[in-house]
């Protein structure tokens, strides 16, 4: 049995736990409930910048460059275990979207673009990569949310028409709920998308 330091949580024990008697008992991962959402992981603020399509796919997808072997490992009957990066999400520029807008503008377009190259290869694998639409609090809360959604449909659209999946795409319009600017909850910078999972 393992031993554990005060700093371990009990979650981990209890995981930890949880797998060890998995593992005895012979029974396979697959009888562990998989999680909801996505482990919380950086947040990559693009600015003025078009990202490289590599390091795109390695901050959405970092499973597969933390295990080059993993195709190999799963026909044995293996898990990658990697080194268990949490994805990350892509902030598109922060002042992208004029007031009461979701129309798309040019340099979005070209950062966009990386993300055409970058997800595009991807089809039919079955990945899903959300789209969240923000918007800044200087409207009300529900007309800020169905902005937000607007904004978040209007990059899924674009992606699709440049050759991106759409089942790979869930647009989610989050209103002013998770400003970038918290001081100042009507600042441009609010207005935003991000890329993630």
């Amino acid at each position: 049995m393992k031993n554990y330091s005060p700093q371990t949580s009990f979650r981990t024990q209890a995981l930890t736990l949880a797998i060890g008697t998995l593992f005895v008992s012979g029974l396979a991962f697959a009888t562990l409930p998989a999680c909801a959402a996505e482990p919380a992981g950086e947040v990559i603020d693009l600015g003025a910048s078009v990202p490289d399509p590599a390091r795109i796919r390695d901050g959405l997808f970092p499973e597969d460059t933390d295990c080059p072997d993993k195709a190999e490992l799963e026909k044995a009957g293996f898990k990658c275990m990697g080194n268990e990066r949490a994805p990350s999400r892509f902030s598109l520029p922060a002042i992208a979207f004029k007031v009461g807008s979701a129309d798309i503008p040019e340099l979005f377009k070209r950062q966009l673009d990386a993300f055409v190259t970058a997800l595009s290869p991807l089809r039919g694998s079955g990945r899903r990569v959300h789209v969240y639409g923000h918007a800044d609090a200087s409207g009300a809360a529900d007309a800020n949310t169905l902005l937000s959604q607007r904004r978040a449909e209007s990059v899924k659209t674009y992606l699709v028409q440049q050759g991106v999946e759409a089942q790979m795409l869930q647009p989610v319009g989050l209103g002013a709920r998770e400003p970038k600017n918290a001081a100042d909850p009507t600042a441009p910078e609010n207005r935003r998308v991000e890329i993630g999972r």
